[in-house]
């Protein structure tokens, strides 16, 4: 950015932005930071500093930033076609996205339905189960179960699915029928926390949970194959076989939201894959582009779809104008061709030992309670006490994350999320293309900031 600039794009910023889920009077207070370009792994703020991009924007630029092949193709279709709806049209990025991402799911699920966000795409898999339910004669099934802290969307809908206590109250009542189990965080787990294996009681929750409510009136489960809130909570051995014959059991729809954990965040195109599991539904976004232009939608069964391929006047009531932008699926399809060609899942799961032992390292150090995580994909909890895994007071989790931590890792120039929505944790999740120097920064700047911290704690 040219310095003649800065003030009036900072000026700009404070007073005219308002950013998501962002404290506005500590940006009145403060201003924003700029950050101004990106080249592979890094990105560089306003006054040309360099920073390791260890969020991938938000779980997001897969293939890392400034790839002029998908500028091109983006150039190259707005020269050609810019825009035309999927209203009863197709373009081809369109079809050629939809028929690409049929190859690369597992088992049948070969219709898409293009959105241009992951928490459309969870409404849409909503909708949907409540009209297929209808169309095949059990309209009673209307019901939607997820977990606890889960995070799915944030408009009506998506947000009565998430579990995040925080962010649902004020708007609340929200919609009826979305109900809640436990998630999968053993580390706080008060059955089997403390055994040498999982007993699997949180897989049996949904159960329980159906019997409860009825199994005629639930229509579907969704949950992330890793959840993100409550900082990267990995199923256990077994969880999702058991969840699947659940859902299959008492003929209810298993959605996989994977806006966070597909297009290789776990070293595989699908998370679903990475645990062994068919969901009927996987809802996507995010790396699909990598983030070089919006798209989210929903990867669907030929079962699921069945019903409305017969003829009459039935039609999935759900649509959006930029749905299957013909920009958005055209880098869609460039980004995907990147994955593939360079073999980015396989990096994730060649340098996936290397960095189990940077959060193995970080988790001897007294400020860390546990970490966890897989793929590119990782978190380290704080704690107070890391032999009890007592966790601090909600006024402790305030000073030290945003007051301290937080400031000391983006000075060290590296960009990650500090998040207590539940327990007070770290979230990395790099860029699919970083390999032994930058995980190797990650560590080195975490043991120093959490050894810092640590000691701005105790001296408190």
């Amino acid at each position: 950015m040219d310095p003649s600039d800065f003030e009036e794009i900072e000026h700009l910023a404070q007073r005219h932005l308002w950013g998501h889920f962002t404290r506005l009077a500590g940006v009145q207070r403060d201003g924003l930071p700029i950050i101004d370009r990106g080249e592979g792994a890094y990105v560089y703020d306003a006054h040309g500093r360099k920073y390791l991009d260890g969020l991938s924007g938000l779980f997001t630029v897969n293939i890392g930033h400034g790839r002029k092949e998908l500028a091109e193709a983006a150039r190259a279709q707005t020269e050609k076609l810019a825009y035309f709806p999927i209203w009863n049209y197709a373009t081809e990025p369109a079809a050629r996205l939809a028929g690409k991402l049929a190859d690369l799911a597992p088992g049948n699920l070969n219709r898409v339905f293009f959105t241009t966000s992951g928490g459309e795409a969870v409404e849409a898999a909503w909708k949907l189960a409540i009209q297929y339910f209808a169309a095949i004669g059990q309209p009673q099934r209307r019901k939607v179960i997820s977990r606890d802290y889960s995070y799915h969307g944030t408009s009506f809908g998506a947000l009565s699915i998430t579990g995040i206590p925080a962010i649902r109250e004020p708007f609340e009542p929200l919609l009826p029928n979305a109900l809640k189990i436990r998630n999968t965080n053993h580390y706080r787990c008060g059955t089997c926390s403390q055994l040498d294996a999982c007993t699997l009681d949180c897989a049996d929750d949904l159960e329980r949970r159906i019997l409860e409510e009825g199994p005629d009136t639930i229509a579907m489960v969704i949950m992330e194959p890793v959840q993100n809130t409550g900082g990267a909570l990995v199923p256990p051995d077994g969880y999702w076989k058991r969840v699947r014959e659940t859902c299959s059991k008492y003929g209810i729809l298993l959605v996989s939201d994977e806006v966070i954990c597909a297009f290789g965040r776990l070293g595989h195109m699908f998370g679903s894959d990475r645990f062994g599991y068919q969901p009927d539904m996987i809802t996507f976004a995010k790396g699909a582009t990598s983030g070089y232009s919006p798209l989210g939608g929903v990867l669907v069964s030929d079962s699921i779809a069945a019903p409305f391929l017969e003829e009459g006047d039935r039609v999935f009531l759900d649509g959006h104008t930029f749905g299957g932008h013909p920009v958005s699926c055209a880098v869609a399809l460039a980004n995907i061709e990147i994955l593939e060609r360079e073999d980015i899942c396989g990096n994730v799961l060649r340098n996936e030992p290397l960095f189990d032992d940077v959060m193995a390292s970080l988790s001897e150090l007294p400020i860390v309670g546990d970490v966890r995580g897989c793929g590119y994909f990782r978190v380290a909890e704080l704690v107070r006490d890391s032999e009890t895994g007592e966790t601090f007071t909600d006024e402790e989790s305030e000073w030290l994350l945003r007051k301290v931590v937080s400031p000391m890792i983006y000075d060290a120039g590296l960009i990650c999320r500090a998040d207590d929505r539940a327990d007070p944790v770290i979230v990395l999740s790099p860029t699919l293309i970083c390999g032994e120097q930058e995980l190797e920064f990650i560590r080195s700047t975490l043991t120093t900031v959490f050894t810092e911290a640590w000691r701005q704690y105790q001296n408190r």
